[in-house]
């Protein structure tokens, strides 16, 4: 899938994405909001790409994309979306490395694809968690058109997060 905005392409993650997977994930605002994925070595990147993220666009029909510069295709970070056990519905999510915030690729990214989940995949509720300090997701998915719901605890994990719905 490739989705084309003003200033941005949005792909499918590759094998080839383990670099920019590496320095994304390793990144102290990933780490401090979205938790430590044991991503010590390219190797270990490119197994999570094959192992976890690739493999949903097979499973769900869509996953996290890589978000570019359109004008470089240098890779700023990741949108998509998420199909867990523990919510009723499909949750958005995005991360950006540090030269992609601040200047509205995540919300430029996330709102393309939020239009093509509900065009193309007729998704129509769809969710979104952040850490409850995490001013800057909950300021973007307000702008983004979603609301605070209530707050969960998702897997194992002893703190609650804000759950948002688009609805």
């Amino acid at each position: 899938m490739i989705l084309e905005t003003r200033r941005l392409l949005i792909t499918e993650l590759t094998a080839d994405d383990a670099s920019f997977i590496f320095n994304l994930m390793n990144d102290k605002e990933w780490k401090r909001f979205i938790g430590d994925r044991n991503i010590h070595t390219l190797q270990d990147a490119e197994n999570y790409l094959m192992e976890r993220l690739i493999p949903s666009y097979e499973n769900w029909g869509f996953g996290f994309y890589k978000v570019a510069d359109k004008s470089t295709d240098t890779p700023l970070g990741i949108s998509g979306f998420v199909d867990r056990k523990e919510l009723t519905h499909v949750d958005v999510g995005f991360a950006f490395l540090p030269e992609g915030r601040k200047k509205g690729y995540a919300f430029e990214s996330t709102q393309a694809l939020l239009f093509y989940a509900s065009e193309e995949l007729k998704l129509k509720t769809i969710l979104a968690i952040a850490n409850k300090d995490n001013e800057n997701s909950h300021r973007l998915l307000k702008k983004l058109g979603f609301r605070f719901q209530k707050y969960v605890k998702l897997y194992d994990e002893n703190d609650e997060i804000s759950l948002f719905t688009n609805r």
